[in-house]
């Protein structure tokens, strides 16, 4: 289930990481997000709802993904439009267009690289997963 809390926590080397309390943070080793100077990158994003289920839609899915690379990148000061790359996994590349329905309208003023690739499957039967880049410029 996911977790409204984040942290920022002062890395030794200068960089800086969010925790967001969730499970999988310390169990796999990672952060939702790390900055390090100007990059700031955000973890992979499932849809997962704030009541830890999925939406039944490929469409709803990628607009939720895309609302917590957002919730990541605020607690940075920054927003979508810093992003200047995303990297989308799904379960059926075929269905693309469902995917594009949110990710062109989203980005059409700062259209950020882009990266669409099929993966045999997603954790806990997710559909889609994304992980973005921001610039600090």
């Amino acid at each position: 289930m996911p977790n409204s809390r984040q942290d920022l926590v002062d890395l030794p080397n200068g960089h800086r990481r969010l925790d967001t309390g969730s499970p999988w943070e310390p169990r796999m080793g990672y952060s939702r997000a790390v900055q390090a100077g100007p990059l700031v990158t955000v973890a992979g994003c499932v849809g997962l709802e704030e009541d830890g289920t999925y939406a039944t839609t490929l469409t709803a899915q990628t607009r939720r993904c895309v609302e917590r690379i957002e919730d990541a990148l605020r607690a940075f000061d920054l927003d979508l439009s810093h992003i200047v790359k995303v990297r989308i996994y799904t379960t059926n590349i075929d269905r693309w267009e469902e995917i594009a329905e949110v990710m062109g309208p989203t980005f059409d003023a700062t259209r950020p690289a882009n990266l669409l690739v099929e993966v045999a499957r997603l954790v806990d039967g997710a559909l889609v997963e994304i992980e973005a880049e921001a610039w600090r410029g």
